[in-house]
């Protein structure tokens, strides 16, 4: 009887580490499918949000500052960025607009180019500032004095690339308290990316805390001053 007893509770203690392991299992198996899934994971499933509206935007042109950025030959050409050149139109129209109109203008350039890299049709006429940085167009420069000593306001970023200097310089000035108006058909990215790109930086400057309430997207032509 006794030895009966003694393989009785062997095999309840076995029946009871058989059912542990398996409930062991089913729950590692169901925390790992309850686990917060990565963006990576979800990449194929992401929807583009709504396109933004663009809206008409009259500025001052002594308050206010067109800024051209990086239009200069190694970076805006047909072979790396297509959509740069397809800008050029719009970009000199709009800057034909604000030369007329006394707005001031500040170029600059990436990788320590000279004023001579930038294309012709937009390049600098004779004494407009110029500073030369990577993508945020405030480090290491003197931009934000040259903004400063002239009573800006409102800047008007244009020019390549929409994720370097367009984002970057644009972000640097709306957390210096000045406001951005982006004219989307401006700016410009890489061939292979472009669009993804320039949607983003669009989402991103137009919904960003702090800085999308600074920010007001619009195209070339909606501009007035």
């Amino acid at each position: 009887m006794k030895v009966m007893r003694q393989r009785a509770v062997r095999v309840c203690i076995a029946a009871s580490l058989v059912t542990a392991a398996f409930l062991f299992i089913y729950l590692a198996a169901l925390a790992v499918a309850q686990a917060p899934r990565t963006i990576v994971d979800e990449w194929a499933a992401v929807a583009p949000p709504p396109a933004p509206t663009l809206r008409a935007v009259t500025v001052d042109p002594k308050t206010t500052a067109l800024l051209i950025m990086d239009v200069q030959q190694g970076s805006c050409n047909l072979q790396r960025r297509p959509r740069c050149v397809a800008s050029i139109p719009r970009i000199q129209a709009l800057l034909n607009r604000a030369i007329a109109k006394g707005m001031p203008v500040i170029y600059s350039t990436a990788g320590g180019a000279p004023e001579t890299d930038i294309l012709w049709q937009v390049r600098p006429l004779g004494g407009e500032p110029l500073v030369t940085s990577g993508a945020d167009k405030f480090f290491g420069t003197d931009l934000e004095k040259i903004l400063r000593d002239r009573g800006i306001r409102t800047i008007i970023p244009v020019g390549t690339a929409a994720h370097g200097a367009v984002l970057f310089t644009s972000t640097q000035a709306a957390l210096r308290g000045l406001r951005v108006v982006l004219p989307v058909d401006g700016m410009s990215a890489d061939r292979d990316v472009s669009l993804y790109v320039e949607q983003y930086t669009a989402w991103h400057l137009a919904n960003a805390p702090t800085i999308g309430g600074l920010v007001t997207l619009t195209r070339s032509d909606l501009i007035n001053f």
